[in-house]
Parts: C-alpha cells; structure tokens; sequence
C-alpha cells in the first residue's frame, strides 16, 4: 500500500484529513511539506483544476484533475505530466486547503 493508505481510510470514513506531503511535483500549486487539508468529495462536483488525493495504477497521488470526460478523470501533476485516467472510485479526497 502506498504513503496515504491511513489519509485514505479516513477520508472513506467521511473525516477530513490533513497532512503535508513531500516533493516537487506540484512545485506552484503546493510546495514540499505544505500543508494540506483533504475532505471526503462527491466526484460530481470536480472540475479541471481541483487537486485530488487519488490512485493511479496502484500508486497514490495529491495531483490535478486535467480533464474528465464521461465520468472519468485525467490526472496529472503540475509539471506537465499526465498519470493517466482513472475511474471517480478511485478519487478520495480533493484538497480544500493549503498552508505554510
């Protein structure tokens, strides 16, 4: 299992989570160690842009939506590239709050 496998239990349980998470692929969006604030999220009401905690091929994300067509989602980091398509199951949160 990957690093949000506890943020994403909690957020299945209808808590919202909070946490700061490392790296540079949001590198503008959200910085390495920022925190981040994540709340449970009906998949209806996403659109491009929102940053999702979500699971793509295994592998577990807090990244862009880039694009949804027929209920499904883009996902990708604010980089430039894409982690590929995923199905709204597999989104478990959406980031409603960033600080330092």
């Amino acid at each position: 299992m990957g690093w949000a496998r506890n943020y994403i239990a909690r957020l299945q349980a209808g808590e919202t989570v909070a946490f700061r998470p490392t790296g540079g692929s949001m590198t503008g969006k959200i910085e390495s160690g920022q925190l981040c604030t994540v709340a449970p999220v009906d998949t209806a009401t996403l659109r491009v842009g929102d940053i999702v905690l979500c699971r793509v091929d295994s592998n577990d994300y807090l990244h862009l939506v880039k694009a949804i067509n027929a209920g499904e989602f883009q996902i990708g980091n604010n980089r430039g590239f894409i982690n590929g398509w995923i199905a709204a199951s597999d989104i478990f949160g959406k980031c409603v709050r960033i600080e330092p």
